[in-house]
């Protein structure tokens, strides 16, 4: 294989900021602790994190060419990410946020939807962008020229070259359901956080969520639950849920997208589902100590220190 992951979707810039209380008045001035860049995104963050925790890792989705896509690409690459299957737009912006986060963790954002809803993966290069071991499609519901028939397609070639497929979204609505139903028979492991469940099914029981996106095909459903923890059920019966981990947490952005390479990092490195869950964990929970997508992770070795070392809260 050329690649160990493959990250399509998603890729955006952001400005963030932290503790955020409230808009000054009129042209006024409130002064924060931090303010940070980074590379995010369901496909951008896990590219990162996959390539920090040792993955030869592929970057596949859409960039302008501007200020923000050129430090954005360049910010990819110092991760050793092949960037090769990144489109540039001359005419078309990055897709950027800013991000400002509360004391209590809630993140209001103002985006720019961008490039993402522009890229197309064409045909004569799903050969070039499934040559991996994982396929990653992150943020279904915001790729407009890719989700539905054209996402449906890539992630069939994708399984039928042998790739174990993930998928994250980006979904805000049962009306982004069709998007997600059309890659759900490729995908073996659906990874949307408990309140993309929610809002995508309109139900709020994990077991009846889970079934219902089982039933739509995919092998298994991984529920990231915010402070919470994790929950996984697969067709094959296995259903358990991990508890989160305790710790001082700065900032939550990006956290569900780390999880989905940390949990492709642990079953390449031949762990369990179980464990592979608790490595996701652990990689979000580092993510969360510090400010921006990714910035508590360090390598494989470290994360895996924390989720031995770190205790979890209390059920």
């Amino acid at each position: 294989m050329r690649h160990d992951y493959v990250s399509v979707g998603f890729y955006t810039f952001d400005c963030l900021g932290w503790p955020f209380e409230a808009v000054p008045a009129g042209g006024g001035t409130n002064l924060i602790s931090g303010i940070t860049l980074a590379v995010s995104g369901a496909a951008g963050t896990a590219a990162i994190v996959a390539a920090k925790l040792g993955l030869k890792t592929l970057a596949v989705g859409g960039y302008g060419r501007d200020m923000m896509g050129d430090w954005s690409v360049n910010r990819l690459q110092s991760f050793g990410i092949d960037t090769s299957c990144l489109q540039r737009f001359d005419n078309v912006p990055t897709s950027s946020s800013i991000v400002l986060t509360r004391a209590d963790g809630s993140r209001p954002a103002l985006h720019v939807k961008g490039a993402t809803g522009h890229f197309v993966v064409a045909a004569d290069s799903f050969d070039t962008v499934t040559d991996t071991r994982v396929f990653h499609l992150g943020g279904v519901g915001l790729m407009d020229a890719m989700d539905g028939v054209q996402n449906a397609a890539l992630m069939r070639h994708a399984k039928t070259r042998g790739c174990l497929t993930t998928v994250d979204v980006f979904a805000g609505s049962a009306e982004d359901l069709p998007d997600v139903a059309a890659v759900l028979p490729w995908t073996d492991y659906f990874i949307p956080s408990v309140e993309e469940a929610r809002a995508l099914t309109g139900l709020h029981d994990l077991d009846e969520m889970a079934a219902v996106f089982i039933k739509m095909g995919a092998f298994a459903c991984i529920f990231t639950l915010g402070a919470d923890g994790a929950y996984y059920r697969d067709r094959a019966g296995l259903c358990f849920t991990i508890p989160a981990y305790a710790i001082d947490v700065v900032c939550t952005c990006g956290c569900g997208d780390v999880f989905n390479a940390g949990f492709a990092a642990g079953l390449l490195a031949g762990m369990s589902k179980y464990d592979s869950v608790r490595l996701a964990q652990a990689a979000s929970a580092l993510n969360a100590t510090g400010l921006g997508s990714q910035a508590g992770i360090i390598s494989m070795e470290a994360t895996l220190h924390f989720m031995k070392s770190c205790s979890v809260k209390a059920a």
